[in-house]
Parts: C-alpha cells; sequence; structure tokens
C-alpha cells in the first residue's frame, strides 16, 4: 500500500455557517428572559421519535438518533423558561426585534427579501428541542460581500431559535435518562448566515468568518461569550460528498478543521482505491458474524474483563481481503479502524478492536489465534471484534456494514463534531430535505418595504470605521482595538471605562492578553465572568490593589484557590500596602546590596528591582517601586 500525501487543498471547498446569539431582550417565541440558569425549579422527561416530513418520508438524521437515545431529562428554571420551552403550550409570535436585527444583517449583505416570511419546523431528535424540531425563518437570500477583492456569496439568512444547553449525557447518566438538558438556552434567538462555497486556503476561510463576524459585532445586538457565536463547516474534495463539521466556536480551529478534514478525506480516497484494487466482493465482504463471549472471556486483558463486567457479549465477524486494511494509514491518525471505532463509539460502546492492531490491549496472541479459528479466518481476511449489550449490538453491527460498505467509494456524506486541536469525530448522518415541514402555530410575516427603508438605516458602518471610532473614543491604537473589538469582552470594557478612571490600553491587555494567554495554558476562564472581572477592576479603581496584583488575582481565582476577589486579596496579601511599608522595605533592599550597588552604581537597578518585587509583587505598581528606586540611589 502506497501512501500518496499530495497538496489536499488543490481541489477543496469549504462553506461556512456561521450561528450567531442575538441579544434582544426576550427569547424568539416567548417573552421569557434571556439568562444563565443554575437552579432549576422543576424536571421532566420526553421520548422522542421521528416523524415524517409532509412527502412522507423520514430523515436519515432523525432515524440514526433514535436507535440511541431512551430518555431526555429536562431542567426548568421559572426565571428562563415558560410553558412554551416545555411544549406545552403554543409559540407566540415572532420577537419583532430579533427579526429587525436579522433584517438589518440581511441588507447589509445585499440579500434578497421576499415580502413574506414563513417559520418552518426543522427535524431534530436528540433531545435538544424538546418539541422534537426547531423552528427556523428564512430571511433573505442569494447576498454578497467582498474581501480582499474577492466576492464571497450569501446561500441564505435564517433567524432560528437556539437548542437546549446539554449538561450530561450517556454513560455518565442514570440507566433510564442517557441525556440531561438545561432548558435556559432553548428558544434564545439566532441568525444563521450560510455562505456560497468557497474554494481558497484555510486561511482566506478564516478570514471571512472572522469578517462576518466582526459585521455582526457592529450592530452591537448580538451576544458576545463562549459559546454564543459557533460555525459549522461542511467540506468536500474534488466535488465529492460533503462532510458537515459542527460546533466550530474558535477562529482558531477553523484552519485545523479545514486542514485536519482535507487529509481525512483525502486518506479515505487512498482507502477506498486500495479496496478496489483488491477485488474484493463487496456484496460478500462481511462474513461468519460469530458470539465470541466463550471464548473472549477466558482473555486476562483488563479491557475486555471491564466489558463483560457489565453482562456485555462479544461478536466478531470477517472482513474478506480485508487485512492491512483497517490499520493502513495514509496520513498519521486517518485509518478506516478509526472511523469504524468512532462510529460503535457514538452509541456508547467503546469496546471494539480488529486484528490488524491484535495483539493489543492486553488481549493475547493466543486469544487472537482462538477468534480466528473459530471464524474460520483465511490468509488476506480481518476480523472485528465488538462488545456491548446485545441489543445494541444488533443496531450497530447493521451500522457498521452499511458504513463498511461506503468505504469502497471513499468520503462517506456525515456530520462530525471537531475537538479543539482541529480532529473531528462522526456525529450522525447528514440530514436531507426530509426534516423540513411548515410550522402550523405561527402565521406568516408580512415584509412592507417602508419597514426595510427604515431598517436600512441601522446597516453597520464599514469595519475600518468602527475600527476608527473606537481608536478615537478611548484613545488607543488600531491593534488594541481589533483586539477588545474581537474579543467578548467589549462591552465589558465600555462599562469598566465609564465607571472608571483606568487607562484602556492597560484594560484590554489584562482582559485580551493576560487572559487569552491562561486559556492557552488550559484554564476555564468562563469562571471570571463579566460581574467578577467589573468588580475586580473596581478594586483597583478604588486603589484598593494594585495593577501588579491583577495577574495574580486571575490565577488564583482560576485556579479554584479561593471564592471570590475579596477573600484572594485577604488570604495572599494583595491589598495595598502604606507609603511607609514600601519605603522602608526599599531601604532595607539597598542597605542589604550596599556592596553590588558600590560596584555597578546604577547598573545594579534591575537586581535591587528583582528583589524588591519578590516582596511587593502584587502588593505596589512596579513603576512606583522603580521611581523610588531611582530617587534613593540618586
Amino acid at each position: 500500500m502506497v501512501k500518496h500525501e499530495t497538496s489536499v487543498q488543490d481541489k477543496l471547498k469549504v462553506g461556512l455557517e456561521i450561528h450567531q446569539q442575538l441579544d434582544p431582550k426576550n427569547k424568539l417565541f416567548c417573552n421569557c428572559n434571556i439568562t444563565d440558569s443554575t437552579r432549576y425549579d422543576f424536571t421532566f422527561k420526553r421520548n422522542l421519535r421521528p416523524t415524517q416530513s409532509e412527502m412522507g418520508s423520514y430523515d436519515q438524521a432523525a432515524l440514526f438518533e433514535s436507535k440511541k437515545i431512551k430518555t431526555v431529562k429536562y431542567q426548568s428554571s421559572k426565571y428562563s423558561n415558560c410553558l412554551i420551552e416545555s411544549d406545552e403550550e403554543p409559540p407566540l409570535m415572532v420577537n419583532r426585534e430579533a427579526l429587525e436585527i436579522v433584517l438589518t444583517v440581511s441588507l447589509g449583505l445585499h440579500c434578497t427579501i421576499e415580502d413574506e416570511l414563513h417559520v418552518m419546523r426543522k427535524i431534530v431528535i436528540d433531545g435538544s428541542n424538546t418539541t422534537g424540531f426547531q423552528r427556523s425563518i428564512l430571511v433573505g437570500r442569494n447576498g454578497f460581500f467582498d474581501i480582499d477583492g474577492v466576492r464571497v456569496g450569501v446561500q441564505s439568512i435564517c433567524l432560528e431559535e437556539d437548542a437546549a444547553r446539554i449538561i450530561n449525557e450517556q454513560d455518565r447518566c442514570d440507566e433510564e435518562v442517557n441525556k440531561i438538558y438545561s432548558l435556559d438556552r432553548l428558544g434564545i434567538p439566532l441568525i444563521e448566515i450560510a455562505l456560497e462555497p468557497i474554494s481558497n486556503s484555510p486561511a482566506f476561510v478564516t478570514n471571512v468568518a472572522q469578517t462576518v463576524g466582526r459585521l455582526l459585532r457592529s450592530t452591537k445586538k448580538v451576544s458576545r461569550g463562549l459559546g454564543s457565536i459557533r460555525q459549522d463547516v461542511n467540506i468536500s474534495m474534488n466535488d465529492g460528498s460533503v462532510v458537515e463539521v459542527k460546533g466550530v466556536q474558535q477562529l482558531s480551529q477553523l484552519a485545523l478543521v479545514i486542514e485536519y478534514e482535507a487529509k481525512r478525506q483525502d486518506g479515505l480516497n487512498q482507502i477506498a482505491k486500495e479496496l478496489r484494487g483488491r477485488n474484493i466482493d463487496e456484496s460478500g465482504f462481511m462474513d461468519n458474524v460469530t458470539d465470541v463471549t466463550d471464548l473472549i472471556k477466558r482473555s486476562s486483558s483488563k479491557a475486555v474483563k471491564k466489558i463483560l463486567s457489565d453482562n456485555s457479549r462479544f461478536i466478531a465477524f470477517i472482513l474478506r481481503g480485508f487485512r492491512g486494511i483497517l490499520s493502513f494509514e495514509p496520513y498519521p491518525g486517518i485509518r478506516l479502524g478509526r472511523e469504524l471505532g468512532d462510529l460503535v463509539k457514538s452509541y456508547g460502546i467503546g469496546g471494539i478492536f480488529h486484528s490488524d492492531e491484535l495483539p493489543n490491549y492486553g488481549i493475547s496472541s493466543e486469544d487472537v489465534q482462538s477468534i480466528s479459528s473459530e471464524l474460520k479466518m483465511e490468509k488476506n481476511d480481518a476480523f472485528v471484534l465488538i462488545g456491548g449489550s446485545t441489543k445494541l449490538l444488533n443496531t450497530v453491527l447493521t451500522e457498521l456494514s452499511n458504513r463498511i460498505k461506503r468505504s469502497f467509494s471513499g468520503v462517506v456524506p456525515e456530520t462530525r463534531s471537531a475537538r479543539l486541536d482541529g480532529v473531528t469525530v462522526f456525529s450522525r448522518p447528514r440530514p436531507g430535505s426530509a426534516r423540513m415541514y411548515p410550522e402550523t402555530d405561527i402565521p406568516y410575516i408580512s415584509i412592507e418595504d417602508n419597514w426595510l427603508k427604515k431598517l436600512s438605516k441601522n446597516i453597520p458602518k464599514p469595519w475600518n470605521l468602527v475600527v476608527d471610532q473606537v481608536c478615537k473614543k478611548y484613545g488607543i491604537n488600531k491593534t488594541l482595538a481589533e483586539n477588545i473589538f474581537d474579543s467578548r469582552y467589549f462591552s465589558l470594557f465600555e462599562k469598566i471605562i465609564s465607571k472608571t478612571s483606568i487607562n484602556p490600553s492597560f484594560v484590554i491587555s489584562k482582559l485580551t492578553e493576560d487572559l487569552v494567554s491562561l486559556e492557552r495554558e488550559g484554564y476555564d476562564t468562563s469562571i471570571l465572568t463579566d460581574e467578577v472581572l467589573f468588580y475586580l477592576f473596581m478594586q483597583l479603581n478604588n486603589s484598593r490593589i494594585s495593577k501588579e496584583s491583577i495577574p495574580i488575582i486571575f490565577e488564583k481565582l482560576l485556579k479554584k484557590e479561593v471564592n471570590d476577589v475579596d477573600e484572594v486579596i485577604r488570604a495572599f496579601g494583595t491589598e495595598r500596602v502604606t507609603e511607609g511599608y514600601v519605603d522602608k522595605t526599599i531601604s532595607r533592599i539597598i542597605d542589604e546590596n550596599d556592596t553590588v550597588i558600590s560596584e555597578k552604581g546604577l547598573d545594579a537597578i534591575g537586581l535591587l528591582m528583582g528583589r524588591c518585587m519578590e516582596i511587593l509583587r502584587g502588593k505596589i505598581d512596579g513603576e512606583k517601586v522603580n521611581k523610588k528606586l531611582m530617587t534613593k540611589l540618586t
């Protein structure tokens, strides 16, 4: 088998779908407040099942989810939910404020807007919607915008309701319930902007996503913060099958996802070419499905014993002519065996092994030989071994058979999720046209020319003018203006500057550079809410803490060594000290280093600063210490 590592991006097409939460006062189809809930007043359970479209067919993605799902538990709060989210009451009319935001964006992107808008139902039965569908309104279509001299087409702009927020799923839940959702996010207005496929570099696609995000933020009517904006990426090679990657939340992920998926798809095409070259009978390659529980339970493998401890069984089957194929790796990490493993894991089964990777995982060569003999394998065959409940195994075997058959064609159209490192993982088959049908509880919405003419006055200014405006308003340079405007802290920044006399450049450096650095170190900076950060800067403004102490306080809070800002100040001595204490400390350091000062003079300032800050760091600004040192030395 030969690996062909060519430029895999030459014939790549990328379609972006950008989802951004809006920030009106209320939800899309009810009058509930938009707020995160941490306490819940009541819970209820639902079993969701697929329904037929108006054409009498079922959506494949919905059928797939229905095979996995048991019972979904929903947690609801009276502060963010009502009977509409529970699907116990019909929806109200569309939130006019949210609709106007989407109409304005559609006008700004030169879209065609029809004179009637209709609410549609999109079937979703993964548990994220209590109704089993998501409501969606097509607002604009056939738009465009220009970037770096390239015209980017806009397929459609929709106003949708956001899904419920998942709290727990599968083996972390009890046996009756395999998913738990919070309803605080369900029904929040969401804009979806779907772009025409782009044939360009991952860097250009990232620039496109950033441009759209900036346009949305320029309206000042969208939410900010982690999870408020998400990109779905549709990727195909050589006009082949389209793979949808959902939930890319950070721009830095986007290029990584595109690059990984390009290699994965090229790798799958190479695997398919190898399979076709072996002249394998595509109708009879999967053979001799056998229960091998009695054989494998003799194994000393801890992985096997753990699976069997749950009263599971093991099934093995032959793949005729597949020897070496399951472990063939055109690119690092791209293997058919891994693809099959991800499919099985989506059902909650972790026990899948294949002969190309064995002996391993404690499964000995004797175990492998026993299974091979039982299956009556031939020289060029491979086998797959799966452990799980009998009910799930029957379903998984059917899905595996379908997936292996499709591996002869290369890329399989499917929906995948993205990890932070850009690696994508199987989620479900791609949905089809059978998932949409009209909403029967909400009448159509008339769009009048006078209304659009009025809204056209609210179209955001071009990005360069927005940046110039921020620069002039706060006396900062272009880089700082872009950094804070692109961050999720812009509204907080404006609030801090309006309430304090702190230098804007300093605030920006803390909210962008320092917090981004801590995120890269693996800290969950969402712990530092806007309320916590605002209070922290108020303490700085009130001279209770020093500028030097802010990174220390960030770190202590993120490490959960303390509960709040006040505790960090008390426990770790970050509260400001008296001028007298500072002067005495500096004088003592000078006296202790008299010999060095005599030899080096002012060149000793670096050493003296270091020793002073060992004691005073976080208690007084370093620039003040430096000034006092210079005064005493001169």
